[in-house]
């Protein structure tokens, strides 16, 4: 007896074996840290840092979690620059920004 996949699980399987493996592992680092008490939820880092960037004219893109340095980093667009937030993760201060 022979199997057939659909074309729909074949694409399905390429996406899981495509995906980045440095953003599921930094997505991880970033849950780990979290349950550990490391540093705080990335929700929490966004819910201090977000609405002013708004109340600027900005839109917000994503973040990024560096395990080594316990930071996140947002991103957000503003009349087509970058601007990138650097956050302390352990007390969700801001210390450094690029952009404009």
């Amino acid at each position: 007896m022979r199997l057939r996949a659909s074309p729909l699980v074949l694409i399905a399987a390429a996406a899981l074996v495509s995906a980045h493996p440095a953003r599921q592992s930094e997505s991880y680092a970033s849950y780990r840290d979290t349950r550990a008490g490391a540093v705080k939820p990335l929700q929490a880092i966004e819910a201090n840092v977000v609405p002013g960037m708004k109340r600027q004219g900005a839109s917000y893109i994503g973040a990024e979690y560096n395990a080594q340095s316990l930071q996140y980093r947002l991103k957000f667009m503003n009349d087509g620059s970058v601007i990138w937030i650097d956050v302390d993760g352990r007390s969700g201060t801001i210390i450094g920004q690029a952009g404009q």
